[in-house]
């Protein structure tokens, strides 16, 4: 299929809020803004508007400690705790290379059992005692024995920033990064400060488009929070290109593949015979995806304010295209007929407040932050489940062990 047409198809079955851009050799083949940048007001996105990117983010971070680098102001391969403020301390054996590539070790507080995400993330921030709480603790694994993408990596790195360089997270990266080169539409969301264009993020509670639940932004800082759009991201995308701000030395070490085929903030992968470099982004109401192609010159980028679509299905699409790979249409996961009494015996708590099934008004859904949200989920096979309203690539499963017990992400349902 070609590149517009399959991206139209894809489109028409999905309630997309964002942005897609796609440039190769400084033409751009496709461009289309969709959905509101806020229902209250009746703005619609254009390829103008400004987007939370989320984990896209951790590049900019990683690009910030290799300027310092550069500099000679740190040394990466050495302890991080000597960059750290005084008072947070780590264990001496995690470097900041550990910390950029992920492998530190480190505890990863973002999961269902603790009570960070949709719970403290909501609270006032105070970066010492979110230290004390979630990253100070024993390491799980020896560093730089295994991959572990953790977002406590890369808040350490926007404090060793803070720390050496005696500037602000937000100072620092508008300073030295933003300004040089003329990304005048990015900056860091602390959460309070009021954003000129910005797209505010959305998600489904049954069948309603809501905002998305709040979150305190500055948890996120150094591993997400940063606001940009296409036209700063493509610029962006020419400083990796023809490597300006650092020298060649460092852009080397920048862009060398460690476990897991991650680099500095970016993942790599060698396919279609060249080099792509990219990273995704995901939170509440945020869906964004950024491959490049340095040595063809192809740039795509993807960004939204709701969760409707799968970024990674529809950026892997284009790029499979633009290398003259055959792609199925795209399509949704065909519905199976199943009884009300079979959808029952998956309803139940799974992880009080936070992994929940319960069956309402005909309907299955996945209930989440203690009640207040409800995903439609759809059987599609044997124990098997997507969302009604989102594309998925990794289906939803609520299996049967062989104690007749019932399990979701790992959790056996509760008996009463």
């Amino acid at each position: 299929m070609k590149l517009e047409e399959y991206i139209n198809e894809y489109l028409k079955l999905w309630d997309f809020f964002g942005v897609v851009q796609v440039i190769e050799k400084g033409e751009v083949l496709f461009e289309r803004a969709c959905g509101y940048a806020s229902i209250e007001f009746g703005i619609k996105n254009d390829i103008n508007s400004r987007f939370s990117i989320a984990s896209m983010s951790k590049q900019f971070t990683a690009f910030a400690i290799m300027l310092l680098y550069d500099k000679k102001m740190l040394d990466i391969d050495k302890s991080a705790q000597l960059y750290l403020p005084a008072g947070m301390k780590i264990d001496e054996s995690i470097t900041v290379h550990h910390l950029l590539s992920h492998t530190s070790g480190l505890y990863n507080f973002t999961n269902f059992v603790d009570d960070f995400f949709a719970g403290y993330n909501r609270m006032d921030y105070s970066r010492n005692y979110f230290f004390k709480k979630y990253i100070k603790k024993k390491p799980t694994k020896q560093a730089g024995t295994v991959f572990d993408y953790n977002n406590s990596n890369y808040n350490l790195l926007a404090w060793i920033i803070e720390n050496v360089s005696g500037e602000t997270y937000d100072d620092f990266l508008r300073n030295h990064i933003f300004q040089p080169l003329h990304m005048m539409t990015s900056e860091v969301d602390d959460g309070c400060k009021p954003i000129k264009n910005r797209s505010c993020n959305y998600v489904k509670d049954f069948d309603a488009t809501i905002k998305c639940p709040y979150f305190n932004e500055k948890f996120s800082i150094g591993a997400g929070a940063i606001i940009s759009s296409c036209e700063d991201l493509f610029k962006w995308y020419t400083c990796l290109r023809d490597r300006k701000l650092l020298s060649e030395k460092v852009y080397t070490r920048f862009f060398i593949v460690n476990q897991n085929n991650y680099c500095y903030g970016l993942e790599h992968h060698h396919i279609y015979g060249t080099d792509k470099y990219s990273h995704g982004g995901d939170h509440l109401g945020i869906c964004t995806y950024m491959q490049s192609f340095f040595d063809e010159d192809i740039c795509i980028i993807i960004l939204s304010n709701n969760e409707a679509i799968n970024q990674y299905r529809l950026g892997n699409a284009i790029s499979d295209i633009l290398h003259h790979v055959d792609v199925a249409a795209p399509t949704k996961y065909p519905e199976i007929p199943i009884n009300e009494s079979q959808l029952k015996k998956y309803c139940g708590t799974y992880l009080k407040d936070k992994i929940e099934v319960e069956f309402l008004n005909g309907k299955l859904y996945f209930t989440r932050f203690s009640g207040n949200l409800h995903i439609e989920i759809y059987p599609v096979g044997e124990g098997e489940f997507a969302r009604r309203y989102s594309d998925q690539i990794y289906l939803y499963n609520i299996v049967e062990n062989d104690k007749g017990e019932m399990s979701f992400f790992g959790y056996i349902k509760e008996t009463l």
